[in-house]
């Protein structure tokens, strides 16, 4: 066994079969964090943290690194509102998530029946629509990006071209990244309205990054661009506030949601983030008609409250879908069209359950086209002897679109037009649908 280096804590890491790599104090054998090993005590006592076990501190300076310890309770920000974006408390949605392994074959038969009859009426063919922009083609072309992060690439430039397609790429407005990770969606974005095309317009550009966990090597703090204003919200979706955002509210920009790869319930809290707390909740006011890049903005926005808080308008919204099997009841925000259906809670979570089927019937356990972490749907939910493996493949896609039609009809009810397209190919990634949606069209006076 090698002896620890000079001047380093003399602890050994059983884990790592190495010793530890701190600085010991001047007279010391070990570090601050193993002090408790030195005979003598190494001074002060150390003492587990009372805010967080991981970490130790010396006894007498205990009340000082509360006052400043990372896992202390910090105060709230303005935007945090507990859950506002939660959806209702009543009815149905403490019901026990169902296990499909706990059902009787004539349950499911009977489960199968009601999705079927449910799909009627419903387009279950998705158009095919692989788009690229031309901000990433020096990327794509790239030998030193590997297989993975060609992927992901492939995946941006699909969803930039069908913003570009859309009218929603363009400067002027506010895009706000939902389950933004490291930012890339919105890098690529922001590289993309860089041309001399559009920032002929000089007009400004904002971009709200929203992730609730705190994410190592975030590429939005590389930007500094004039004009250009890049903010990082750590908050859950669920309890974010849009009409309290500060940034928002001062130039009251045209807002964008974007997302790629929005777990389960992380779509249906940022469609509501989106299209209620952010200010569109009244239904009296029609969305206005969403802006081309060429089109001069005019000036205030539907949302704004009369007091002048709040952010400008919703011109549409772009989110890659996935993990479905991650999806509650209380969130979604398609239970109206579940019940006009004869769904309720109980249909809800099973076919959340049997939507996973889409996804993992057909590989190798945590074999994933997409590169994310996702969390597994539970493994007691194949139904073996019951169905076969593509006849399981093609009920999980039909149980993901009906998800995916209550969204659309509630996008409906709040005045836009959404649609449900294949953005890029399976191959890439088995979650590759892209939910669209942009305000209808106000009818003439």
């Amino acid at each position: 066994m090698a002896a620890p280096e000079p001047s380093r804590c003399c602890f050994f890491v059983q884990k790592k079969k190495r010793f530890c790599k701190m600085v010991a104090g001047k007279g010391r054998k070990y570090c601050g964090e193993h002090a408790t090993m030195e005979e003598d005590g190494g001074g002060s006592r150390r003492i587990v943290c009372p805010l967080d076990p991981k970490h130790t501190v010396s006894e007498d300076k205990l009340q000082k690194h509360l006052e400043k310890c990372n896992s202390r309770e910090k105060a709230k920000p303005v935007y945090f509102v507990q859950n506002i974006n939660a959806g209702s408390a009543d009815g149905d949605e403490t019901l026990r998530q169902v296990s499909l392994s706990e059902l009787s074959r004539t349950e499911l038969e009977t489960l199968v029946d009601k999705l079927k009859t449910a799909f009627k009426g419903l387009q279950c063919d998705l158009e095919d629509s692989v788009q690229s922009h031309p901000a990433l083609h020096d990327e794509l072309h790239n030998p030193k990006n590997g297989d993975s992060a060609h992927k992901h690439l492939k995946q941006q430039s699909s969803i930039l071209g069908h913003m570009e397609e859309l009218g929603l790429l363009g400067r002027g407005r506010c895009f706000v990244e939902f389950g933004a990770g490291r930012g890339k969606l919105s890098h690529w974005i922001h590289e993309a309205l860089k041309t001399c095309e559009h920032l002929k317009t000089c007009e400004d550009l904002q971009l709200l990054l929203v992730e609730r966990c705190s994410t190592r090597f975030k590429v939005d703090g590389k930007h500094q661009d004039a004009g250009v204003q890049f903010e990082r919200l750590q908050v859950d979706i669920q309890h974010l506030d849009l009409s309290k955002v500060p940034l928002l509210c001062e130039k009251k920009l045209p807002l964008v949601g974007v997302g790629k790869h929005l777990c389960g319930a992380a779509t249906d809290l940022a469609l509501r983030c989106l299209l209620e707390t952010a200010g569109q909740s009244e239904e009296e006011e029609p969305p206005h008609k969403r802006l081309r890049p060429s089109e001069p903005r005019s000036g205030g926005g539907l949302g704004s409250a009369p007091t002048g808080c709040g952010p400008g308008p919703v011109l549409g919204l772009t989110v890659a879908l996935c993990c479905h099997h991650r999806c509650d009841w209380r969130h979604y925000v398609g239970q109206q069209f579940f019940l006009q259906r004869g769904l309720g809670a109980r249909e809800f979570s099973a076919f959340c359950r049997m939507s996973s089927w889409a996804t993992c019937g057909l590989r190798p356990t945590n074999q994933r086209g997409d590169g994310e972490e996702h969390e597994p749907a539970e493994e007691t939910d194949a139904v073996n002897g019951f169905l076969s493996a593509s006849e399981r493949e093609q009920l999980g896609r039909l149980c993901k679109q009906l998800i995916d039609h209550g969204r659309c009809h509630f996008l409906q009810m709040k005045g836009f037009s959404s649609k449900l397209t294949r953005y890029i190919s399976s191959d890439i990634t088995l979650e590759n649908v892209l939910l669209t949606a942009v305000p209808l069209t106000p009818h003439s006076s």
